[in-house]
């Protein structure tokens, strides 16, 4: 089946993961006292639901669409069939201030975001330091595996952005910050990381790596400004209006 058999397993296992969390949750005794079936209190204070659920959707949703725009704008590009094989591979490869505690939701935001500052150093030296090793995971082909060597090392600093941003982002969302996120992601994808993927990939003729380098600065520009937002939160009243 080809690429259709990809995606059909990739839907496949989605399924198979909401069915499994499904039938755990209405089974296990662990959620017995925390979800006792379909009822109208379902319902009930949905609209303080729905302004955080939204935000956090788009928040999410608008960053996978702007890298899913790498594998599209590839298919533009001369040579649309290496381009395309490699950005695919490349683009596969608040419960403490709830419990009113500023100091410890502090400090967990600098455990996590330190965490992801050390393993995504490891992460990028790693895949630098193994750049003409790593093609040969994914194919035969020379030209492939050369180009793939040629993207790791601004691949590497992509995932070490992003882990940092990741972790930005559980931040926020802990916060309840998540229309600063959706706001955010749309400003740097889509006023920025898109517009310059297209001048980098197209008028400078870099081709997939202007692609990528594209949204490694858009990605760049929301880790400044995520930083900028959790510097300034004043964790004190966080505290005070979660309660």
């Amino acid at each position: 089946m080809g690429a259709k058999g990809a995606a059909l397993s990739n839907a496949i296992s989605y399924a198979v993961n909401l069915v499994m969390l499904f039938l755990y949750v209405r089974l296990s005794s662990s959620c017995r006292d925390t979800w006792n079936g379909f009822s109208m209190e379902g319902f009930k204070d949905l609209r303080k639901f729905a302004d955080l659920a939204v935000p956090s959707a788009m928040m999410i949703c608008l960053e996978w669409w702007a890298f899913e725009t790498l594998v599209l704008l590839s298919g533009l590009l001369p040579n649309p069939q290496l381009e395309t094989s490699v950005l695919s591979i490349c683009t596969r490869v608040s419960n403490e201030l709830g419990a009113g505690q500023p100091q410890a939701a502090k400090l967990a935001t600098r455990v996590v975001v330190y965490i992801a500052f050390f393993l995504g150093l490891f992460l990028t030296l790693g895949m630098t330091l193994l750049c003409h090793v790593w093609g040969y995971m994914y194919s035969n082909e020379q030209e492939v595996v050369a180009y793939i060597a040629k993207m790791l090392p601004i691949l590497g600093i992509s995932f070490f952005i992003d882990g940092l941003h990741g972790s930005l982002s559980g931040v926020l969302t802990g916060c309840g910050k998540q229309k600063i996120g959706a706001t955010v992601n749309l400003g740097v994808f889509y006023l920025a990381g898109i517009p310059m993927e297209v001048l980098l990939a197209f008028v400078f003729h870099l081709n997939g790596m202007g692609l990528w380098l594209g949204i490694v600065c858009g990605s760049l520009i929301k880790v400044f400004l995520f930083a900028s937002v959790t510097w300034t939160i004043d964790w004190s009243m966080e505290v005070s209006r979660e309660h």
